[in-house]
């Protein structure tokens, strides 16, 4: 049996929002090509920072660092931003549609994400991974407007300091949804 131990909630956030820190802080000294390359590293060592204090890799961060290395190294290697922007629409249309697809084949595949978080009625798992496939949808499409509409340095200010917000705020507009449909555990009884 594998035990998560229990990380402080600060140290969490710094090992997620560190490697975005590490991104706005390069492309704001360096240029986005070796922003990318910082990104990369950055993103890698928060995933062995979670390995070391968790003993497992989470799953989106893991599939989000994979593909952050792959397309910083194609922009630094082909010396075209294009992919590191491309990076973030890619990411979230996979996650909506995984999720859309798991909700198609009637399953919610949020649940074994978030089951340790949230005991929730099958009504309610199926709303919340609904909910959160059409986020991603959004936050894709989201990415789309900015970077083909505006310069490098305002869609790196979006992806630094508009998706993190975007995201706790509808995190936390989904609270009332949590709340109505969790499943309150029964006594324990020896």
């Amino acid at each position: 049996m594998s035990t998560v131990n229990p990380v402080n909630p600060l140290l969490k956030l710094a090992l997620e929002a560190g490697p975005l820190a590490v991104f706005f802080i390069a492309n704001s000294q360096l240029d986005i090509y070796r922003a990318s390359l910082a990104f990369a590293v950055a993103v890698v060592v928060a995933l062995i920072g979670s390995w070391l204090l968790e003993r497992r890799l989470p799953v989106m961060p893991m599939v989000s660092a994979i593909f952050v290395t792959v397309f910083a190294g194609l922009t630094w290697v082909l010396h075209d931003d294009t992919f590191i922007k491309l990076k973030p629409t890619i990411v979230n249309s996979l996650f909506a549609a995984i999720l859309f697809g798991g909700l198609f084949m009637g399953k919610s595949l949020l649940r074994p994400l978030f089951e340790q978080a949230f005991d929730l009625d099958a009504e309610g798992w199926r709303k919340l991974t609904f909910r959160w496939a059409c986020f991603f949808v959004a936050l894709a499409v989201l990415n789309e407007l900015v970077w083909r509409n505006f310069d490098t340095a305002l869609w790196v200010n979006f992806k630094v300091f508009g998706i993190m917000p975007l995201t706790i705020v509808f995190t936390l507009s989904q609270m009332p949804l949590i709340q109505r449909h969790s499943v309150k555990k029964a006594d324990d009884r020896t």
